[in-house]
Order: C-alpha cells, then structure tokens, then sequence
C-alpha cells in the first residue's frame, strides 16, 4: 500500500507555513514600510503602481502622470539621463516619492551579446550562462535598467516555434537548471547592489507547449504533464530566489495564464510561497477579451487581478477601469493592496528608495575585455560539432580558404533574437575573424553569395562557385537572419530559407570538401545539406564574438564541446519529437522505409508499428548528441547498491577516458526510467550531468547520487511521490546512446 500525503494534510501544511510567513512578515523592516505607505495611498495611487508604460522619452505627458502617481514602471527607456529624469519626477514631485522600475528585455546580453539562450543551453555549463548574465545585469544596470523579463525556462519541443531561441530546450532538467544559473547571474548576491537586476521568470506556464509552434497560441496540457514537464523549471526559479514572474499569453485548458487563479494563486503564491511580483506579458490581461473569456476591459481587469496579476504591462485596462470596480464593490480593495505591497516589496529590494538615481560617471560600462572573452568562450562551446569525416580542424593541408554564405560576414545577424541594444559595428563576424587571425597562414577568399539569408537572387551564386574552384576547402556560413526567429516569428517550414539549397549544391558539384557553419535561432531540417558536408558546425546564433569562436574552432584553437539540448528532426512532419516520450504498446521495429516498399505487397507485410514510413523512428539527432575532435571512451555503470531504499541515496559511476589526441571537454548525461508505473513513464529522463575537461589519454570517475524524491512524478490525485520498482539508469554520451543497469526502489519509498 502506497504512503504519501492527503490532499487535506497538504492543505493544512500550506496553511501553517502561510501562517508562519506572516508572522515572520509582520516583523520585517520592509513590510513595515509598505504598510506605512499603503495607509497613506489613495486608491488612484494603488493603482497606478500597477501600471506599466513603455518609454516615450521626457514629454509632458509622460511626467505629468508620474507626478500623480499613475506609473509604477516604465520598460524600454534606455537613455541614463532620461531615465535619472523620470526618476526624479517621481521621487521629488509625486506625492509619495515612491521610485519608479525601469525594464529592458535583456535576454542574451545588453551590448555584449552572448549566444541566444537554447545555444547556451548547448554549452551544458552553467557557469557560463550565470556569468553571462552577470555581465548583462552589469552593463544594462549602468544605465538605470533594474529589471529584466528573462530567464525565459518555457520547456520548448517544438523547433516551428521562433520562442525556442529564447529556451534552454526540451528537457524540463536543463531548463531548471540554467534558468535557475541566470536567475543568480542577473540578481547577483544582493538584489539592492546597483549592478544588479531583478530576474522574471517566463512564460507562466505552458507557453512552450503551443499548437502548431505559432506564437499566442492555445495549449491544452494535462495537470500531471504540467506539473512533471511545465512547472518544475519555474520552481527551481522560485528556489534560486527570483525576484518577478510573468504570465504566459497562452490559455491553458481554455483559461489564459493572466486570468488563470489555479496558476497565479494556488500554486505559485500557496505551494510555493513565492512573495515576489507577477507582471502580465505585454497587453496579455486586455487580449484575454480576444481570447473569449472576457466581453470587455472591465472584465479584463477584474480577471486579471483576482487571479493575482500584480502589474499590466501596456495594457492599460487596470489604470482605467479598477477604480469603477472597487467603487461599485465587485472587486475588494484588499486584493489591490495585496498587489501593490508586491510591487513596493520589490522595489524596496532593488534598493530603489534609498538609491533612486543611477551614477552617470558610470554609464554606458560595456565591452569590457573580460566581457568580451566570457561571450566567446560561451559561443566556442554553444558550436555543437554534429558532422565531422576527419577534415576539422583545417590543417596547413588546405591552403587555399572559401568562405561563403549569408551568414559568413553579417555582423547583425549573428546577434540573434531580442537583441534591441547590440551594436554591429561591435561584432566580429567570421569571416572578418578568419581574416584577420589566420589570413597570413592561408589564402582567404570571401564571397557570400546570397546577401542575406532569404535572398532568392542567383545572380552571384556562380562567384561563390568560381571561389570553391579556386580554393581547397569551402566553408559555407549558412543558416536564417536573427528575424526568422524569436516572438511571432514561427516557421511551418524549417529548412534552409531562400537558395541556400541551391547554393550548397553548386558548390557540391565543384568536387571542393565542404564544411558546413549553421547559424540559426532553432533546429533546421539539413538532412541533405549534412550529407553534401565533410563537416557540419551548428553555432545556433554565437553573440558578439561568434566570429573569433567560430574561427578557433575551425582551425582547432580550440576543440568543440557542445550538445544539442533539444532534439533534431529529419523533417518537420515528425515533430513533436523529443526523447523523454513516453512508450508505445507497439514500439518501433522491422523498419521499412517508404522507397524500399516493394509494390503490390501486402498491407500488413511490414508489421504494425509505431514509425513513419518516410522519416523511420529516429530524429537527426538526438538530445545531449554533439562530436569532438577527440573521442571518449565510457566504462561500463556502476551503483553503490542496486537497492534504494526509504531515505537514502544510490551512487552511479563511470569512469571516461580520453582516447583522441586532443585535451577536450566532454558533456557526460546521467538518465534514469521508471520501467513500470501506474503511469506511463518516459523512455528517460535526465537527472543530471557534468561537463568534464580531460587531457589526451586522461581518465575520470564521473559520479552521480539519486535519491527517492528525483524518481516521483504526479499522479491524478494531485500528490507527488516515487513508485517501488525496477528503474534504469544510464551514464552516456546523449539521450540513446549507453547500456542501461537496474536497481529496484524499495517499498513504502513514497515521498512528497
């Protein structure tokens, strides 16, 4: 018989700890002074703190609201002296001298660019994604930005959708983990030090679940699929302290996140404890009316606030109708206070009423060397090496260098998506990388071709060709603008846009070796391209410094260390598809393909199993694939026991070994099964993994702990806790490679 807690204990739980948070409350400095202010507002006051207006600059207008205290955040003001203006209007004229919040979508980078965050992903470091965001907070904090609307940690299986650039891919692990690393980075140690930035943890929930990969969209997730794919990375956010939330522009079910109580209220403020502040997506509480869950603004508002939306980015329905609602006694004036007391919370954490103004002297402190290094580094190992037939690195046998393509010296592009601030005159593109470094050593041509990537003009497609005859290797820098990606940005096809195919192929036809550079914001479908490559180099969108990166990789300055972290398909038609997918009752087997189909057979000659005919059961590439220049070798797992019981802990342990001639890094993945449940379990899941650096011919003994708790999952009664059974664990290369050993939970191993 199974143990595990009641709906009710929980709820008794949940509100002790309520009880307790209170009280704790009740003696804090901080809340202290909120309640001050609050007995001092008049409800337009309140009202106006949950009101956010995009920057207009210094107009009439603009200050005048300020003064009477109808703003309480403006986001994408850039400008220091602008934003320090603003700032005194509100702390020197209004009424109250409550500062305002400055917001910036700095997702990647504010001036230096690092990769796009699903290429970050691929660096599977997490140190270098906290480092990244540290920079980002430095640089866009010197000019008053306090307030950033990332990590984005939506699990995205989806490539169609252009958000999958802003993820950190399929896996609800890695999205946790790295959300959480950025959350530090932005923050810093302390919310209130002035190169800090308060973290938001997007899109709440199940935005990257979307039909169809379009943007806005509607998703219908189950309450258990929730909870184990959607929700977990949102949590390790509120873990790692982060300081906002924002709503998802999705419906969920039917009921969009800006209205949904069940999201905003019972999980996110009940279960989980988070005191921090909830912001709408931009216009999200007013679309709802759109959506057809509400007939007008006034609904809008009133939905909005009951489900616990503190701000309304750009929307404009709170500042004019919750006034009416409150007077008219459909909404308490009490859950207004409850939202404003989150806004001024956080404001009086960001430090902002002792220190309102940001120091001029100090603006505009960007591109910083160490800066600069830390965004190649990220773009050297974001590069997942996905094809390599012995030609990379480029030696002194080739001494003539093609570079051509789109993407070979286009300095824009290379920023990738929500890249507002980024100065192309500050990148370095590859092939002004590859000049520069290593044009003494070799001849290097350069000839794009096509001048941006959806260029349909043949004209110059013949120069690139005369160029691959000229030279003893072709390096094609292909892939799609920083436009063809991120929000409303969502591909039906995604393939190589424009003649890129056509390009590949004519420099196929010049017998030269082809190293194939993708730079794109999601999973292309190249599976011909890959095959008319020696080698295949997918950067994703590298940042700032993706030509430097890219340039050392090529020419072996430094060696590949990337893997993909999400899933690569043949063709479109098979998405979704992703590894942690539950089993078939006919899984795939006696494949036959749709062109070795013999005519006229039988229609059940070929078995009854779950494939396509055209594309087969396997991906491109598989989630955590990525080469090296070096090879690894992977002794067989070992476990402390192979019985876990109650309250301890199981060790696994591989020994890998460096057997290639280059010091390299290797990315070793720790999956676990559940083979038999009274759900259907995933074929894996990742629990863990490390980044080892090892030298040539060196070995480590990589370790991982599981425990009961990381082998729950959700059941239907809404309680959380681990089955006895047999598992599986792996330690490998990617998420289908390595032979799995078996250990058995113990009965009564149950745990919330």
């Amino acid at each position: 018989m199974k143990t595990h807690l009641s709906l009710s204990a929980l709820v008794a739980v949940c509100l002790l700890s309520l009880a307790s948070c209170g009280s704790q409350k009740a003696t804090d400095p901080t809340e202290a002074k909120i309640d001050s202010l609050l007995t001092q507002m008049t409800l337009d006051e309140k009202i106006g703190q949950m009101n956010q207006l995009t920057g207009m600059g210094i107009s009439d207008d603009m200050k005048q609201q300020i003064k009477e205290g109808k703003v309480g955040s403006i986001l994408n003001e850039v400008d220091v002296n602008i934003i320090n203006e603003l700032q005194r209007v509100a702390v020197e004229e209004s009424r109250l001298h409550i500062p305002l919040i400055f917001g910036r979508d700095v997702i990647h980078g504010y001036k230096t660019i690092f990769p796009i965050p699903l290429g970050q992903a691929a660096s599977w470091n997490t140190q270098l994604a906290e480092e990244g965001a540290r920079i980002a907070a430095q640089e866009a904090a010197s000019v008053g930005i306090r307030w950033t609307f990332a990590p984005m940690v939506d699990v995205s299986r989806d490539p169609r959708w252009g958000r999958i650039a802003e993820s950190c891919g399929e896996d609800p692990y890695m999205n946790a983990e790295f959300g959480a690393a950025m959350v530090r980075g932005f923050q810093g140690k302390n919310l209130s030090d002035k190169t800090s930035m308060a973290a938001c943890a997007k899109h709440f929930a199940g935005y990257g679940a979307s039909e169809s990969g379009k943007d806005y969209n509607t998703t219908w997730i189950p309450e258990t699929q929730l909870r184990d794919v959607y929700l977990p990375s949102f949590k390790a956010a509120v873990d790692a302290g982060v300081a906002t939330f924002m709503c998802s522009f999705n419906d969920i079910n039917g009921m969009p996140s800006s209205g949904n109580k069940h999201l905003n209220r019972d999980i996110l403020r009940q279960e989980w404890q988070f005191d921090g502040m909830l912001v709408s997506d931009w216009g999200s509480i007013d679309q709802m009316i759109s959506q057809g869950v509400c007939a007008t603004p006034k609904e809008a508002a009133q939905k909005g606030l009951e489900a616990g939306v503190d701000m309304d980015m750009m929307g404009l329905s709170y500042i004019s109708q919750l006034k009416n609602l409150v007077q008219e006694g459909t909404v308490s004036e009490k859950m207004i206070d409850e939202s404003v007391r989150n806004i001024l919370r956080l404001k009086f954490r960001l430090g902002l009423f002792d220190q309102p103004y940001t120091d001029v002297t100090k603006a505009n402190d960007f591109y910083r060397p160490e800066s600069l290094e830390a965004a190649k580094l990220a773009a050297i190992e974001s590069a997942v090496l996905l094809k390599n037939n012995g030609i990379l690195p480029l030696d002194n046998r080739y001494k003539t260098v093609a570079v051509v393509g789109p993407l070979a010296d286009a300095a824009l592009e290379q920023f990738g998506t929500w890249s507002f601030d980024a100065e192309p005159d500050r990148a370095i593109t590859p092939l002004k990388a590859i000049t520069d470094t290593y044009g003494k050593q070799y001849k290097i041509i350069g000839e794009p071709a096509l001048t941006f990537s959806r260029d349909s003009n043949i004209t110059h497609i013949n120069q690139a060709v005369a160029a691959a005859r000229k030279a003893d290797v072709v390096l094609v820098f292909a892939g799609e603008e920083a436009i063809l990606s991120g929000e409303a940005h969502c591909r039906a096809d995604i393939s190589l846009p424009g003649l890129q195919n056509e390009l590949m192929t004519a420099l196929k036809a010049t017998g030269k070796p082809i190293v194939l550079v993708v730079m794109a914001g999601r999973p292309l479908t190249i599976e011909k391209q890959i095959a008319q490559s020696e080698a295949v180099l997918f950067a994703f969108h590298g940042g700032s410094m993706a030509g430097p990166a890219l340039a050392d990789l090529i020419f072996g300055k430094a060696v590949p260390s990337g893997k993909l972290p999400v899933t690569f398909p043949r063709m479109v038609g098979q998405v979704p598809v992703y590894y942690a997918h539950n089993n078939t009752g006919r899984p795939p087997s006696n494949i036959v393909t749709i062109d070795k189909i013999p005519v006229g057979v039988f229609q059940t000659s070929l078995g009854n199993t779950s494939f396509h005919l055209d594309a087969g059961d396997k991906p491109m590439y598989p989630f955590g694939y990525g080469l090296s220049y070096s090879t690894f070798e992977y002794s067989k797992v070992t476990l402390s026991s192979n019985k876990l019981n109650k309250d301890g802990k199981l060790t696994a342990q591989c020994t890998i070994k460096n057997t290639g001639r280059y010091d390299a890094k290797e990315v070793v993945q720790f999956y676990v099964r559940d083979l038999v449940a009274s759900l259907s379990r995933p074929v894996r899941e990742l629990k863990g993994f490390d980044k080892v650096f090892l030298k040539a011919g060196e070995s480590k003994t990589v370790k991982f702990e599981i425990d009961a708790s990381q082998l729950g999952f959700w059941h239907e009664d809404n309680t959380y806790y681990a089955e006895p059974g047999e598992f599986h664990i792996w330690i490998s290369k990617d998420s289908q490679s390595g032979e799995p050993v078996t250990f058995k939970l113990l009965a009564d191993n149950n745990k919330k």
